[in-house]
């Protein structure tokens, strides 16, 4: 590990080469796990029609978005008719009467925000490791928590307003001068918070989600790169390390992501259906273990698992891919500079 540290130190990449693999990292994640859950929301349909102005949420496998069911719009995605008897028969039979292309459904207007949210995220994360690294030694166990933490908030406050101004354009179909506006007016109103509306269980949940996450993964890396006796982590050994670290960190915030989910679908019905009344995440917390016992908070557990632990292999892998990529080239760019040079 010694000697990889080095040579990234001797090839550093720079801050546009790690963006570029982390937007490279984020399109291929959506583009392979988006399609589990546009099946998973379509099997919903099908079982349990969703109420009109009801809202449901969808995930790219990097961000969690809010959709609603429109009855008049029969042309959308999620309301194609379809007979499914699984997840493998409803790939099967969407892929052949609605064509490949049906599997992204939905996916083009979550991209605009979960790239740049993934681009600040990863970007700012291995920066803060070097700072933290130069300030407290390059074996600290704070190092990942700490900069896991404050990448994740960073990235989450200013994704954030993004959200719920595309909540507003989805929910009440509002031009760009009729949406600017309504954000005046809301801000007029509740002050210029209101655009931060459900930052705080989004960040009850991935703040912890984000230090837990990079701790293991990088205490399992470096116990992989070991045994495996690799200079620089592999492929296989980024892709095993994120989808281990990944599938603990989901398992211990799901109580959060239970939460999250109904502050979420909550927000979106306080547009859309203007109710004035909202609670708070705590009172969400009492009414879910109220109704449903303490295993209310684990709902999911398996779905979520499915979902997070491949997404988080897919990404940190092919943005490690993506860093060595760089790595190598900035070598080889070293290299002919000598050569030119010494000739």
């Amino acid at each position: 590990m010694d000697s990889e540290e080095n040579n990234n130190n001797l090839y550093k990449i720079t801050t546009t080469q790690r963006a570029i693999s982390s937007c490279c990292g984020a399109i291929v994640t959506s583009v392979l796990v988006t399609p589990l859950d546009v099946v998973k929301i379509r099997l919903q349909a099908q079982s349990n029609s969703f109420a009109n102005g009801k809202s449901f949420v969808y995930s790219n496998g990097l961000m969690d978005h809010v959709y609603v069911y429109e009855e008049g719009n029969s042309k959308a995605w999620y309301k194609k008719p379809g007979h499914f008897r699984g997840m493998l028969d409803a790939f099967v039979k969407i892929i052949k009467i609605e064509g490949i292309k049906s599997l992204w459904s939905g996916l083009p207007p979550t991209l605009i925000m979960a790239v740049p949210s993934t681009v600040i995220y990863f970007t700012s994360y291995d920066q803060l490791s070097e700072v933290l690294i130069s300030k407290l030694g390059k074996d600290s166990d704070h190092i990942p928590v700490l900069a896991g933490s404050i990448s994740r908030l960073g990235s989450l406050t200013v994704v954030s307003p993004l959200e719920l101004i595309r909540t507003k354009m989805q929910s009440r179909q509002l031009s760009y001068k009729q949406l600017r506006v309504c954000i005046n007016n809301t801000m007029a109103k509740d002050g210029w918070r209101s655009l931060w509306r459900g930052w705080g269980p989004t960040a009850l949940r991935d703040v912890p989600f984000s230090a837990m996450y990079w701790y293991h993964y990088e205490h399992i890396k470096k116990r992989l790169c070991k045994t495996f006796d690799a200079h620089e982590p592999t492929f296989m050994i980024s892709f095993t390390s994120g989808a281990a670290a990944g599938s603990i960190a989901a398992t211990v915030t799901l109580p959060f992501d239970v939460v999250k989910t109904h502050k979420q679908t909550e927000i979106w019905d306080y547009e859309t259906l203007n109710l004035s009344q909202k609670r708070s995440t705590w009172t969400v917390m009492k009414k879910i273990v109220a109704e449903h016992g303490f295993t209310g908070l684990f709902t999911g557990i398996v779905p979520r698992l499915i979902k997070v632990a491949p997404a988080c292999a897919i990404m940190i892998s092919t943005y490690e891919y993506g860093k060595s990529f760089f790595r190598k080239l900035n070598k080889q760019k070293i290299y002919k500079a000598i050569n030119s040079h010494s000739s």
